[in-house]
């Protein structure tokens, strides 16, 4: 299983050859300037996904700022799978306070900060629309919940840099 960044899983591989890592670079680019130019609006909408990710060097961060023992934090808000620790109560994420504000917004898990633009599956779309023609974006992020506020943002500006992405494919 090859690691793109350190942190994206492409499973299947071994390693990534140079041609594809230079497209997963144009897809991390897109994925990057969506977060940076579309910052969360804390609707809480995202606290409602299921498989939310602490990563190993998280744990022990997350359970000191939520004021929780590490081995009750461990025991009784998360689980093990695959590999990796997820939180058990994600409908809604058991940090999500009634007012749709996060509690431990400041050491929250990386994957809350990187959703909903800087995670495998919308980034894998990305590519796959980067590097081929065919592939129509636009109906398989039907996923997405247009009662979103990051899903128009995403669906209206989405082609233009993947048109901008595939000139600079083209250009190299």
């Amino acid at each position: 299983m090859a690691l793109y960044r350190g942190k994206y899983i492409l499973e299947g591989l071994d390693e990534i050859p140079p041609s594809m890592e230079k497209d997963l670079d144009l897809a991390y680019d897109i994925c990057l300037h969506l977060k940076e130019t579309s910052p969360c609006e804390m609707c809480g909408k995202c606290c409602h996904q299921p498989f939310i990710t602490v990563r190993d060097t998280e744990v022990e961060r997350v359970a000191d700022y939520a004021g929780i023992d590490l081995y009750t934090f461990a025991t009784e808000y998360l689980y093990r799978e695959d590999g990796r620790w997820l939180f058990r109560k994600t409908n809604p994420c058991a940090f999500l306070r009634e007012d749709n504000k996060c509690r431990i917004w400041k050491e929250r898990p990386e994957i809350c900060d990187d959703f909903p633009y800087m995670v495998s599956k919308f980034m894998s779309k990305v590519y796959l629309a980067i590097t081929h023609d065919k592939y129509d974006i636009m109906a398989d992020l039907e996923y997405m919940d247009d009662t979103w506020p990051c899903t128009p943002i995403i669906k209206g500006s989405i082609m233009p840099l993947i048109e901008e992405a595939k000139s600079k494919r083209n250009q190299s």
